[in-house]
């Protein structure tokens, strides 16, 4: 979508995670959506990286990617969007944390803002610290940085790749 030249607009960045049900073409259905939401316009994807899973180690590997987004839509409306993609796509909300999922969709950096509320944290908490996280969003923007203002390419310097492998 083409968003009007006098709407203000946040940079953000969004983390996709899939790993159920065919999880590349679960990021790609993902992606096709993204580019369809309203007052938002899609900027690229960083490339697909295959990724050992969080949590319980019986589960396949994922699939992961970052997204940058320029949106006029309000954080928790973004929010909205992506869960409203998730259910699309078939994702039920299990109380297990890290568990297998058809899609995981999170606003990883939404402008320069840090937000704590009931239902958003961003930056999505322990960003700084995951490789499928931090290698796809510096392949996608090499000169994004934290709201504090620590560069990301800083934190891939302390971030072991933990197996993480580009998926081509």
């Amino acid at each position: 979508m083409t968003l009007s030249a006098t709407a203000p607009t946040t940079t953000c960045y969004v983390g996709l995670g899939a790993n159920l049900n065919n999880p590349v073409v679960q990021l790609v259905k993902a992606i096709n959506t993204l580019k369809t939401l309203p007052q938002t316009q899609f900027i690229a994807a960083s490339p697909m990286y295959c990724s050992k899973p969080l949590g319980p180690a019986d589960q396949p590997d994922y699939i992961n990617a970052v997204v940058k987004l320029e949106t006029s839509l309000a954080p928790e409306a973004l929010l909205d969007a992506l869960q409203a993609i998730e259910l699309e796509q078939g994702r039920e909300r299990k109380e297990e944390r890290w568990g297998p999922r058809i899609i995981d969709l999170d606003i990883l950096l939404y402008g320069n803002q840090t937000i704590h509320t009931e239902r958003l944290t961003i930056p999505h908490y322990h960003m700084g610290e995951r490789e499928f996280v931090l290698y796809p969003l510096f392949d996608l923007d090499s000169d994004v940085a934290m709201p504090d203002g620590t560069a990301i390419r800083d934190l891939l310097a302390n971030c072991p790749r933990n197996g993480l492998q580009r998926f081509d």
